[in-house]
């Protein structure tokens, strides 16, 4: 897969920004990446789209910016032009198609019917555009195409808010999801990037599903780790699980039968995509403990341990189930 489109799923949301003044377009990019969304496709919706694309480019070079919208070779050129880094259609245009992939450039056609994945196949496209994704059906149609497409992604967009993306990148074949939410017309219009940043991170977190799972507590061994959930089942009703190196007093609280990770113990953060809560992470200055690496059977990782502990406790994402 191409390393822009790799970045994306990474990223897992991208932004579909309608630009009407291209003075906007540079305190609109550095609003995304305070928000913590480093990616934006401008549509070509206007005709600022290219004088934005080329400020972006010029002013947050860390931004990875798309064009959208992109109808016919001649906006494909503009696009490249002004440092467009993908380009997305509405539809599958085999001129745009066949362009994109001269000019060396990622390009996500619009396709939502089995003809549209055959096309997009036989182009050797890995990742299409599914729009209009709720109108068209939604997660369940995906799922029910993809299945005899096995070699395809997708980037779901049109009615993707923060209710329901969660649900869709939980999918193991979406690569991300686009949306105008957390960057409406009418903030951008008024200047509002504050309110923007912040619709961002709410988007993150709807996407990346942060929540405590449970909280593993040190002590110096077996016995005192035993007495420990005895108290915790006494006191509290907490049922008692026995494993090899702890016992879970109910479903949230493990006590350990010595010195495990961190200082006083450890806390298990769970996330829909642990591979997205990384780069997410790693985007906010975090660094990892890469031997703690845990995958599941295809590859995927599924858990790691922050390097750093917080308050004596040291802490691991974990995916949830």
């Amino acid at each position: 897969m191409h390393t822009v489109l790799e970045a994306l799923g990474k990223i897992g949301i991208v932004p579909v920004i309608k630009i009407d003044n291209e003075a906007q377009a540079v305190p609109l990019a550095k609003a995304l990446m305070a928000g913590g969304i480093p990616c934006a496709e401008i549509t070509f919706r206007t005709t600022q789209a290219e004088e934005a694309i080329r400020r972006i480019r010029a002013a947050v070079p860390d931004i990875l910016v798309g064009a959208g919208t992109v109808l016919n070779v001649t906006q494909v050129d503009k696009a490249i032009d002004a440092g467009a880094q993908f380009i997305v259609s509405p539809g599958f245009n085999p001129q745009v198609v066949s362009h994109c992939i001269e000019r060396g450039i990622p390009i996500t056609p619009g396709c939502t019917t089995p003809s549209d994945m055959e096309r997009a196949v036989e182009a050797g496209l890995e990742v299409v555009k599914f729009f209009p994704a709720e109108p068209a059906g939604g997660l369940d149609y995906i799922k029910a195409i993809a299945a005899p497409f096995p070699m395809l992604t997708f980037m779901p967009t049109g009615g993707i808010n923060g209710g329901n993306i969660a649900r869709y990148l939980a999918y193991d074949k979406i690569l991300a999801c686009g949306g105008s939410w957390m960057a409406p017309a009418d903030l951008i219009n008024k200047g509002d990037f504050s309110a923007i940043t912040a619709l961002c991170r709410d988007a993150v977190q709807h996407a990346l599903g942060f929540s405590v799972v449970h909280w593993g507590i040190n002590t110096e061994n077996a016995e005192d780790a035993a007495q420990a959930a005895d108290r915790f089942s006494t006191l509290f009703g907490f049922s008692a699980q026995a494993g090899t190196n702890s016992i879970f007093a109910g479903a949230a609280l493990e006590v350990m039968k010595a010195q495990g990770p961190g200082t006083h113990g450890h806390i298990a953060i769970g996330t829909s995509s642990v591979p997205r809560a990384i780069s997410y992470l790693e985007r906010q200055g975090v660094r990892f403990n890469q031997d703690s690496i845990r995958r599941d059977p295809k590859g995927k990782v599924t858990f790691i341990y922050l390097q750093d502990e917080i308050a004596g406790f040291a802490l691991h994402v974990v995916q949830k189930k």
